[in-house]
């Protein structure tokens, strides 16, 4: 069972999205923001991809033209946080990718020879010009695993992404060895005496640790929502 500490963390990363990032990425020459929205998505989009049955060089590929589509809508897209989450449309953004790299697996090619336009975040459809889109709804549902509830995937993969990214910014402010005992006693559960044993420290260090770094945790996280999110 999780522990209080990595609930309380998964709470904070579960937030509304705030689109503060996405807004400035209307700006294409900003590259300092892209990098940014690649560094804090490109693993969850692989990771997700790869549970859905691609292998890693598919996976790579979906990473890369969901960015691809992000970067083509951002001209006339409104960030606006009442229209929708981000979360839910990057999501559309990505199972569409991977409904293309299936589509290629199986050697169907797209009948019209094109692609799908992004999805309008306020209704999570494409804003296709001609003709109706019931077709291709039919086909965003068929992903490799037929079985798979990439939703629920994501979700998972959206909270752990976060938490990596803050775990990883956290680990460079503090001494070596207290993360590592944060690492050991909070993230992977290990009881706070084997964690002393183990690293030759004594119980109050081990306590300590965990307090100090389970504060800079959620202070990280807060600031990743606000630039990731």
């Amino acid at each position: 069972m999780a522990s209080q500490e990595q609930a309380e963390t998964r709470t904070e990363a579960s937030r509304q999205t705030r689109w503060s990032l996405i807004g400035r990425l209307k700006d294409m020459d900003d590259q300092q923001s892209w990098q940014e929205f690649f560094d804090a998505y490109w693993k969850l989009i692989y990771s997700v991809a790869l549970k859905a049955g691609l292998s890693d060089a598919e996976a790579q590929e979906v990473v890369q033209e969901t960015v691809i589509s992000v970067a083509k809508k951002m001209p006339e897209f409104k960030a606006d946080p009442a229209a929708g989450s981000f979360k839910s449309w990057l999501l559309t953004l990505t199972r569409w990718r991977i409904v293309d790299q299936a589509r290629k697996r199986q050697g169907k090619a797209n009948p019209d020879g094109g692609q799908e336009c992004p999805p309008n975040p306020q209704t999570g459809r494409s804003a296709l010009q001609h003709g109706d889109d019931s077709a291709r709804t039919s086909t965003v549902d068929r992903i490799p695993d037929p079985g798979l509830d990439l939703e629920a995937v994501w979700n998972e993969e959206w909270e752990n992404n976060l938490l990596a990214a803050a775990a990883e910014r956290v680990k460079r402010q503090v001494d070596p060895e207290q993360y590592q005992l944060f690492d050991f006693h909070v993230l992977k559960q290990w009881p706070a005496k084997k964690v002393a044993r183990k690293l030759g420290v004594n119980l109050s260090q081990v306590y300590f640790a965990k307090y100090k770094i389970s504060k800079l945790m959620k202070k990280e996280i807060k600031k990743l929502e606000a630039q990731m999110t």
